[in-house]
């Protein structure tokens, strides 16, 4: 099955303005996001998504390829619909979020392949909860899953909540799963999903997975060990770039 992986990238943001071209020790973040993508065997094509001319300029300059989208999009997921539809050979696409660097090909063959199998519509990718902070942290998006790894559920509480322990207990029991924002869709689903109405637990939660789960489409949910270091602020490019320099 054809994979096309989709880097969506705006210019405007509220914490980090022009992030994608920010520098990041001698290339810019969109760059370094990019040429980790490309370097996926699972991924047929790679294109930045914008709708910055900026941004459009610069993904050209370095030899990537882009596409003009919309400004009216309010998610990343509609900006990939928009771009998906001028594929229509390619039977799988990756949401790739330009802000991660660090991206390990290795998740993204996880997020592509339960596709390739048939196993479901969607796929994202999950780890282990193993700081007591991250358990009530509304900011991390926590996941369950069947025997089947399809999503039952997505939620900024604390889920599952164990009633018989007391919750310093919690994490020794391995049951809670944080959610990693990568996302792989069968191009079908993802024409099917962009133009669907919100859901009133997506506005209740603020999660745009809950209003797929709720129109009945399925996401399976792929294990991995190592987190997905985003750079979301200025204070966070300057870690990165320390960890670049080794």
């Amino acid at each position: 099955m054809k994979t096309l992986g989709i880097i969506p990238a705006r210019y405007a943001s509220t914490r980090f303005p022009g992030k994608p071209l920010a520098d990041l020790n001698g290339k810019s973040l969109i760059q370094r996001v990019y040429e980790r993508v490309m370097a996926a065997p699972a991924l047929d094509e790679v294109v930045v998504a914008t709708d910055d001319q900026r941004i459009f300029d610069h993904v050209l300059a370095f030899g990537g390829k882009v596409i003009m989208t919309s400004e009216a999009h309010q998610s990343g997921t509609d900006r990939c619909a928009e771009v998906a539809q001028s594929f229509p050979d390619y039977e799988v696409v990756l949401n790739v979020q330009g802000d991660e660097p660090f991206l390990d090909y290795e998740q993204i063959e996880k997020v592509a392949n339960p596709l390739r199998r048939g196993l479901a519509q969607i796929a994202t990718l999950a780890m282990p909860i193993q700081d007591e902070m991250e358990l009530s942290n509304p900011n991390v998006v926590k996941v369950v899953f069947n025997a089947q790894k399809l999503a039952l559920y997505f939620s900024r509480s604390t889920i599952p909540y164990l009633r018989n322990l007391p919750q310093e207990e919690w994490l020794a029991q391995g049951v809670h799963y944080r959610h990693i924002g990568l996302y792989g869709y069968l191009r079908s689903t993802l024409l099917e999903i962009a133009p669907l109405p919100l859901a009133e637990l997506e506005k209740l939660e603020a999660l745009e997975q809950l209003r797929w789960l709720y129109h009945g489409k399925s996401i399976y949910v792929e294990l991995t060990n190592q987190a997905i270091v985003g750079v979301d602020t200025p204070e966070d490019l300057e870690k990165a770039k320390i960890f670049l320099q080794g």
